[in-house]
């Protein structure tokens, strides 16, 4: 979202955003000299709290939702994003007390809207109201563009954030990157929705895993558990990713599920009770093996219990951290693929000259780009189920 301050020596109202390669900030307005600070940065506070409002409809589509029946989820959402139609007449002609109360919005947007109006209505500063409206007007139509798939200009904050559904023009982005490098190009965490970015990941991280289970003999899903043995690996993300392809899910719905159950916990809700009392038992199970009662054994019982957690992800920034899983994932594929590659033709050769830092990273370089045509073949001759 975008973050608003108050420049207290200037006077400035100012604009700041994240976009994946650090922030940027934009001067809004100039409020005159003598202009109170707290009334500015309250004008300021509501609204950040505006763009946070707005910017949830785009990380909570409804589309997203389980249903759009009248007072559901997805109605809720629904009704939430037609708000932005009323948010200008909002800012412009606020609610005020009246009689010793004053209306106050349901909706997040609107009611953040209106606080909006009446700061400007308190500083009473013409240029300042017109400069704002048109802020607020900007703002809307970066979460319309970023809807749309186009994360340029204000709208490219979304690479920051988490979403519980993916765009298929994003998708297609990150599909087109990762064909130019499947161990994932640094434009993938700048230029891409991390949701969608994820989507694709898991498409060329099944391709990867597929590329190299034949020949190494791992089953599929285990192929990232592996490569765990050769070096150290956040290893459990990706091979959950890979079970769940295996079994048939798709790309598109292994990672909404896994960013959608995660952006729950984030909310304070228990996504899934059931499975939550299925790791309980598990716990208990555990814990009752151990039959003696010394302090080793409390404090093992009390590590199994609190090892439990809620999502695999992150769920400060789940779409992003399942971004990096997945990639992980790629090169641990691309470890098992070295152990099993065959040599360059002279590397067996006895009388070589070459230095060993640089025959390694011949090796190397020539390993990764054997890896990366075969699973270019493998995601491409697969590529109807990455959506």
């Amino acid at each position: 979202m975008t973050r608003y301050c108050v420049d207290p020596v200037r006077h400035e109202l100012i604009a700041t955003w994240g976009t994946g390669r650090g922030d940027l900030a934009a001067r809004i307005a100039v409020a005159p000299a003598g202009t109170d600070i707290a009334t500015l940065s309250r004008l300021a506070a509501a609204l950040t709290q505006l763009s946070s409002a707005a910017w949830r409809t785009y990380t909570h589509p409804a589309s997203a939702a389980d249903s759009l029946e009248v007072e559901s989820e997805g109605w809720r959402r629904e009704q939430e994003r037609k708000a932005f139609e009323d948010v200008a007449e909002a800012v412009a002609a606020p609610n005020l007390p009246h009689g010793g109360t004053m209306t106050v919005s349901y909706s997040p947007v609107l009611e953040n809207a209106h606080r909006v109006g009446r700061a400007l209505l308190a500083l009473d500063l013409a240029e300042l109201t017109q400069a704002v409206q048109a802020e607020t007007a900007a703002e809307l139509a970066a979460v319309e563009g970023a809807e749309l798939g186009d994360l340029t200009g204000r709208a490219q904050q979304a690479v920051l954030l988490s979403r519980e559904g993916a765009s298929p023009v994003q998708v297609a982005a990150a599909d087109r990157l990762l064909q130019e490098d499947p161990f994932g190009p640094a434009a993938l965490y700048s230029e891409v929705d991390p949701t969608a970015a994820a989507v694709a990941a898991a498409h060329w991280l099944q391709a990867a895993a597929e590329a190299v289970a034949e020949a190494s003999g791992y089953p599929l899903a285990e192929v990232v558990r592996e490569a765990d043995a050769i070096e150290a690996l956040p290893h459990e993300t990706p091979t959950l990713v890979l079970e769940l392809l295996d079994a048939g899910v798709s790309p598109y719905d292994t990672v909404t599920g896994l960013v959608r159950h995660a952006m729950k916990v984030a909310d304070g809700v228990l996504p899934d009770p059931a499975a939550f009392r299925e790791q309980l038992d598990e716990a208990e199970e555990m814990i009752a093996e151990y039959t003696d009662h010394d302090a080793d054994d409390a404090e093992e019982a009390d590590a199994v219990l609190t090892g439990i957690r809620l999502t695999p992800l992150d769920p400060r920034r789940p779409a992003r951290d399942l971004l990096e899983d997945l990639l992980t994932g790629i090169h641990g594929c691309w470890l098992i693929h070295d152990e099993y590659a065959e040599p360059l033709p002279d590397e067996d050769a006895e009388d070589t000259e070459e230095p060993d830092d640089e025959a390694a990273e011949r090796h190397q370089h020539h390993s990764r780009a054997q890896f990366a045509a075969a699973v270019r073949a493998v995601a491409a001759q697969n590529h109807d189920r990455l959506i």
